[in-house]
C-alpha cells in the first residue's frame, strides 16, 4: 500500500486530495498545525477512530517552520509521496505578514526537501511542490506556460518563487523526484471564505435571502483563470505518477474578470446586475429579478472598497496547460459555469440554514473580510 504525506491537509486542496488518494487505496498522513480552534471541518468525514480497523487516514501535528518536527514526521511515515500544499496562501495578507510568509512558504519547502535528503529518501520519496500562477505576476506573455518568465508581485509570490527554484535545484543537485505544479486559481464549495470567489458566492446567497445588504470587492477588472479544485488535485496525483520529475502548468485556458464572476453568480439565482461608474466609484445595481428571490430593482448590492486593492496588482492570468494535457493526459471536467453552479448551490444551503437559525434568535457567523 502506497503512503502519502500531505502538508496543508486541512485546506481546500488537502481535503480533496486526501479523499482522492484514499479512494485510490493509499494510506494518507496529514500534517496540521495546532490551533486553539478546531480547523478540521473539511476532513472530518475522512477521519476514523484509531482504535478501529483499516485506519488509513492519520493526522500529525506539525508546522513548516519547524524543521526537526518535519524530519521526525517524514522519518516515522516513510512516505512514497509528499504533497507540499501548506502555505500562507492569501496574497493580500502576505503584504501584512511578509516575514512569516517567506518562512513558511519559501523556507518551509526547503525544510521538507532537506528532510528527504538527510533521511536518505532521495530514491524512494517523491515530492510535489504546490506552485502558483501568482509567480507570473506582471505577466510577460499571454497565455502563460512553463516557459513564461516569472515576475512575482507579492510577498506570497516571491516566497513561492524560492520554493519553485529550490525544488528544481534539489532535483538537479541530489536527484530528488521533485515536481512543481504551477496551478492557476482553483475554487470549490470548501474554498476559504476570505478568498474572492467564495466571498462572492457566499455573499450572493446572503443578499438574495436578506441576510446581507451589499458585497464589497476590490479590483473588479482583475482577470483570473478559474478551475475546480477537484480537477486540480487529480493533476497533482498524475504529476507524481510520471517516470521523471517535471514542472507543469495546470489551468483551464479561460480567463474571466471578477466583475463577470459576480454577474454569473447572481444569475444563478435569477438576479441580473447593471454596472455604473468606474474604478473605485463603480457600483452594481439590481436590474432584474427573474427567480424566487425578489430584490428591489435599482438597489445597490455591489460596491468597490479601495482597501481590497493590492499594493501591486496582478491584472491578467490565463494558463496554457498543453504540456499537462499531452503528457499527463489531464483535462478539466468542470468549466466556469459548472464551478459557479456547484459553489452557489452549496452556499445557498448553508445560508438557508443560517437564516433559519437567525429567525430563532441565534447568532450566525458573518464573513466580510
Amino acid at each position: 500500500m502506497k503512503k502519502a504525506l500531505i502538508t496543508g491537509v486541512t485546506g481546500q486542496d488537502g481535503a480533496y486530495l486526501s479523499e482522492y488518494l484514499l479512494n485510490k487505496g493509499y494510506e494518507v498522513h496529514g500534517i496540521k498545525r495546532r490551533s486553539s480552534l478546531f480547523n478540521t471541518d473539511r476532513i472530518d468525514h475522512l477521519y476514523k477512530d484509531l482504535h478501529e480497523n483499516d485506519v488509513r487516514f492519520r493526522l500529525h501535528y506539525g508546522d513548516l517552520v519547524d524543521s526537526t518536527n518535519l524530519i521526525r514526521i517524514v522519518q516515522e511515515v516513510q512516505p512514497d509521496e509528499i504533497y507540499n500544499l501548506a502555505a500562507m496562501s492569501h496574497v493580500q495578507v502576505s503584504f501584512e505578514t511578509p516575514e512569516y510568509t517567506a518562512n513558511a512558504d519559501g523556507l518551509g519547502t526547503l525544510r521538507l526537501l532537506e528532510a528527504i535528503r538527510i533521511l536518505g529518501l532521495t530514491k524512494s520519496t517523491k515530492i510535489y511542490q504546490a506552485s502558483t500562477s501568482e509567480l507570473y505576476g506582471l505577466v510577460q506573455e499571454v497565455p502563460q506556460s512553463e516557459k513564461t518568465p516569472f515576475y512575482p508581485r507579492s510577498p506570497y509570490a516571491v516566497a513561492k518563487l524560492y520554493a519553485y527554484w529550490i525544488s528544481v535545484n534539489y532535483r538537479e543537485a541530489y536527484g530528488i523526484f521533485a515536481s512543481n505544479g504551477i496551478l492557476f486559481n482553483h475554487e470549490s464549495p470548501i474554498r476559504g471564505e476570505t478568498f474572492v470567489t467564495r466571498k462572492i458566492t457566499r455573499s450572493v446567497c446572503k443578499i438574495a435571502l436578506g441576510l446581507q445588504n451589499k458585497l464589497y470587492l476590490g479590483n473588479l477588472s482583475a482577470k483570473r483563470d478559474w478551475g475546480h479544485a477537484k480537477d486540480y488535485v487529480e493533476a497533482m496525483y498524475l504529476i507524481l505518477q510520471q517516470d521523471k520529475p517535471d514542472d507543469f502548468v495546470i489551468a483551464t485556458g479561460v480567463t474571466t474578470s471578477v466583475r463577470e464572476f459576480v454577474e454569473l453568480a447572481f444569475k444563478k439565482l435569477g438576479i441580473e446586475i447593471e454596472w455604473k461608474g468606474s474604478g473605485v466609484e463603480e457600483r452594481g445595481y439590481v436590474s432584474k429579478c427573474n427567480g424566487e428571490y425578489k430584490l428591489k430593482e435599482g438597489s445597490e448590492i455591489v460596491s468597490v472598497d479601495p482597501r481590497y486593492f493590492r499594493p501591486t496588482e496582478v491584472d491578467l492570468l490565463i494558463g496554457d496547460s498543453t504540456k499537462a494535457k499531452e503528457i499527463l493526459k489531464w483535462k478539466p471536467k468542470y468549466d466556469l459555469n459548472s464551478l459557479i453552479d456547484d459553489m452557489v448551490k452549496s452556499d445557498l444551503k448553508l445560508v438557508e440554514k443560517d437564516k433559519y437559525l437567525n429567525s430563532g434568535g441565534y447568532n450566525i457567523m458573518r464573513y466580510f473580510e
